[in-house]
């Protein structure tokens, strides 16, 4: 396929994940306990895709171009999503004691670098195989939506008025679309680059999943709303599985 059709891709894709900031607005007309059911369900559904897309589609297309490399690069990939979340997501705290006001820019320090480590890995998807493109773009998206709403809260609990928390939720999401631009020209001159990002992104998608997202599931006890998460979450998996059947790749 052209590079100019797969570069129009990587830009309505990561454009699409930018405008998913928005969805804070969704907590301007929602109470807070409809609110609260919807976070659940949807970081179920987050937690779900992340571990399909890694599982599904990101390893067994790396391991057909990368053979055994793709551990250390899903290795590394999972200790930098770490390093990114434990430096610049929780460099707020000193002895227990939390400054909010610092955590919130810390917060959109912290999205700004995942926003463009985003972008990247869905531009290195998109260069190996459009297919798997789609496929990381939902995985990226079903995260996100939980994420943004999260951090338009945290933004108005520093003080921050609803508009301009939504505004800077936004602008952070937009580094997504440079790092695809930056991504589409890095890998589609440098196939090892857009490989290699495969297996990095597999290990970035399982730490979100197994460290973020999983324990937030299991504080759930009512067996009703217990049994409700666990299928949401099978059901983001089966979303991911669906979309190797449909698509390939």
């Amino acid at each position: 396929m052209a590079l100019d059709i797969i570069l129009v891709y990587i830009l309505l894709s990561t454009l699409i994940i930018s405008l998913i900031a928005f969805n804070g607005a969704f907590t301007l007309s929602s109470n807070d306990a409809l609110l609260r059911k919807a976070l659940l369900v949807l970081v179920s559904l987050s937690a779900g895709t992340l571990i399909g897309g890694a599982f599904i589609h990101l390893l067994p297309e790396a391991a057909e171009v990368s053979g055994p490399d793709i551990i250390a690069f899903a290795l590394v990939g999972f200790l930098l999503f770490f390093v990114i979340e434990k430096v610049l997501m929780w460099h707020h705290c000193h002895d227990g004691i939390c400054d909010v006001h610092t955590f919130s820019y810390m917060n959109l320090i912290g999205d700004g670098v995942h926003s463009v480590i985003d972008g990247l890995i869905i531009a290195a998807s998109f260069v190996v195989s459009v297919p798997l493109g789609f496929a990381t773009t939902v995985a990226i998206a079903s995260h996100e939506i939980p994420q943004e709403i999260a951090d338009f809260g945290v933004l108005v609990y520093a003080g921050f008025t609803k508009k301009k928390a939504l505004a800077l939720n936004f602008l952070v999401a937009l580094a997504t679309v440079v790092g695809g631009v930056v991504g589409f020209f890095i890998a589609s001159q440098a196939t090892d680059i857009a490989n290699a990002l495969l297996p990095f992104a597999a290990g970035g998608f399982i730490y979100i999943a197994a460290t973020d997202l999983l324990p937030e599931i299991k504080k759930e006890t009512a067996l009703r709303k217990s049994v409700t998460t666990m299928m949401v979450f099978v059901l983001g998996i089966a979303l991911m599985y669906l979309t190797k059947i449909v698509f390939g790749g």
